[in-house]
């Protein structure tokens, strides 16, 4: 059988507030998944969940009928979360921290094989040659690939991406997009993407979720959905 994650009946409360409100979805390796709603409709909160981040108050998130491991989910956040001073190799060098022991990030030592499969991760992403560069010295597009490639490195089952375009052009928020889309299907990853400008994922989505004050609104696979149903999450 195809493992499946499996989100049942998840909710999340910040005091009074449901962020979320009893969420279940089933989501599958190498399908791209593409979450939409309104701002403070719960898709961060959502996504954290998943990950980890946060820890609901009731519900459960499972992979193949297990709990997550953190190694196992890795996110890629907006606006990259990466480190200015580092270079892009060690970046992406830290998505494998899990795998090696903290001594050898402290004093910026890592295993051969690591380094090697880091300046692959680069190569895939489209840095080849750029694993010197400081991050902080790259450009937008460039920090969310470096992101990308820092999360494949981490070699997850499940790949988050939390408005990863929101600060980047159309041209360039596409490339991200077919980038994030490539490496789901690829490496057979479940993938969950949050996007609040929906029209951008049409050329990768296989599937949308909405959510409308923490509730699944929407849950049609692309080839299916309309305009209007989009549209009705946001109203």
């Amino acid at each position: 059988m195809t493992p499946t994650l499996t989100v049942d009946a998840l909710t999340k409360r910040y005091g009074q507030t449901v962020a979320l409100d009893s969420v279940s979805v089933d989501l599958v390796p190498g399908e791209v998944t593409v979450l939409v709603g309104r701002s403070g409709a719960g898709k961060t909160t959502l996504l954290r969940c998943v990950n980890g981040l946060e820890t609901p108050d009731e519900g459960t998130v499972q992979y193949d009928g297990t709990p997550l491991a953190p190694p196992d989910v890795a996110l890629v956040f907006q606006g990259g979360a990466l480190t200015g001073r580092k270079t892009a190799l060690e970046n992406t060098l830290d998505g494998g921290l899990a795998r090696e022991s903290r001594w050898r990030e402290l004093f910026g030592w890592h295993a051969p094989a690591e380094k090697r499969a880091a300046v692959t991760r680069l190569h895939d992403v489209g840095l080849a040659g750029m694993a010197d560069r400081r991050v902080r010295t790259l450009s937008g597009g460039e920090r969310q690939r470096v992101g990308v490639a820092r999360a494949l490195h981490q070699r997850p089952v499940v790949l988050l991406a939390d408005e990863p375009v929101a600060s980047l052009d159309p041209a360039t928020a596409r490339d991200i997009l077919a980038l994030l889309a490539d490496a789901i299907r690829e490496h057979d990853l479940v993938g969950l993407i949050s996007l609040h400008q929906p029209t951008l994922a049409s050329d990768i989505a296989d599937r949308y979720l909405g959510l409308t004050d923490g509730q699944i609104t929407l849950d049609t696979s692309a080839t299916d959905v309309s305009d209007d149903d989009i549209a009705m999450v946001y109203e």
